[in-house]
């Protein structure tokens, strides 16, 4: 026996570039689990799990998270899956509430970033102990290994591939960049505001050819969080007009098909994207063509156009000409990434898949201001993490 599950409240702060705020983490994660927790009108005492997300902390500092929001004694579980950490953490939290285990558990996601370039995880230059080895040795193999950022430089090469093997455009991979700051300049949380035209994207300072700094996301400090409900909840404290159910999920990690080909496009991660999504539609019962607005994973702007792809947006393939024909933005089919994604809008890790949620709960909800997406009633969120994990979550209006 299930029980269906609904988000009810959500917060984040600002994403900031790191060092830019005086604060800690616990100060960020506060700040986030306040605002949610007033978001859904639910005080800290009534919740009774907590799953709580971050990559470069140290052990139990969930607690030490949480601890800022009560002393009331409740499980508090520590998660790290990488990139994809925020959206595990809502996952969790949604897999104990259908479970039966709780009727209101808190997710919440930080992170306190170094600036610079991200690496590519622990020992990531060293084959014999990193835990994304296998993704490295793929694209040492194809394209050898050079003197720019591991992360940008595996997805860099996945662009390349894309290009050659579809005639994916330097122009339509720079259209991705141009989008989603144009999307963010309307996003008060977002990390950067300014406009750049494609030019100007492309005129950027080159990380790993093709990809320049414009189409890639940053380092970034910040902290998001949702309160995860149950039906019974809802009706009880009478949060209907507040809740957005979760209407699907599901989280894939890498299959045979990540590694089979050699390709880099492969070992990024579409390959359980598509499965990701294939799962949350079944379990939904919804379809890409239910889908109004869609908040995915661009940490560099290839993986936008991949996820383009693995969703079901288009053909394998086709994924440069949609952006550039105007699908994915406001006044096409679907507007993506509308709080101006990773790229924009900052990617703190273990924040960004709560924040991806609390985008899509403002805009079912109508509250999303001047980036509202008109009549929005089915969201999609996908947060990818290298090593690898995918997560697909559809959204819906209650």
């Amino acid at each position: 026996m299930t029980t269906k599950a609904y988000v009810v409240g959500v917060g984040m702060t600002r994403f900031e570039k790191p060092e830019t705020r005086d604060w800690q983490y616990w100060d960020m994660a506060k700040e986030a689990g306040t605002a949610a927790l007033a978001d859904a009108g639910v005080p800290y005492a009534r919740v009774e799990q907590a799953a709580v997300g971050y990559c470069f902390q140290a052990s139990t500092a969930g607690q030490r998270a949480v601890y800022e929001l009560g002393l009331t004694g409740i499980p508090v579980y520590n998660l790290n899956n990488n990139c994809a950490t925020g959206s595990t953490a809502l996952m969790t939290a949604r897999q104990f509430v259908e479970g039966g285990v709780a009727d209101c558990v808190l997710a919440l996601g930080f992170e306190k970033m170094a600036r610079g370039a991200l690496g590519g995880g622990a020992g990531a230059g060293d084959f014999k102990t990193s835990p994304v080895a296998r993704h490295y040795g793929i694209m040492a193999a194809s394209h050898g290994f050079e003197m720019s950022p591991p992360t940008a430089q595996i997805f860099g090469n996945a662009a390349r591939e894309h290009m050659e093997r579809y005639g994916t455009t330097e122009v339509q991979l720079a259209a991705v960049g141009a989008k989603n700051h144009q999307h963010s300049a309307n996003n008060p949380n977002a990390q950067f505001q300014d406009v750049y035209t494609v030019d100007e994207i492309l005129a950027a300072k080159t990380v790993h050819r093709p990809l320049t700094k414009l189409q890639c996301s940053p380092t970034s400090d910040g902290a998001a969080a949702a309160v995860v409900v149950s039906e019974r909840f809802v009706d009880e404290h009478g949060l209907r007009g507040r809740a957005v159910e979760i209407a699907g999920q599901a989280m894939t990690t890498d299959t045979e098909d990540s590694f089979a080909s050699g390709s880099c496009i492969d070992a990024v991660g579409r390959p359980m994207s598509r499965a990701a999504a294939r799962l949350a539609y079944e379990r939904s019962g919804l379809g890409i063509e239910d889908v109004d607005v869609v908040e995915l994973h661009d940490c560099f702007s290839i993986n936008e156009l991949l996820t383009y792809e693995a969703l079901g947006m288009c053909e394998e393939g086709a994924s440069g000409k949609l952006v550039e024909s105007g699908a994915t933005t406001y006044g096409g089919r679907w507007v993506v990434n509308p709080s101006g994604g990773l790229i924009s809008k900052g990617h703190p890790l273990g924040a960004t898949g709560l924040a991806q949620a609390a985008e899509l709960v403002w805009q079912l909800r109508g509250e999303a201001g001047p980036r509202q997406v008109a009549g929005a009633r089915v969201g999609l969120a996908h947060n990818i993490g290298l090593g690898g994990a995918a997560v697909v979550t559809l959204l819906r209006k209650a």
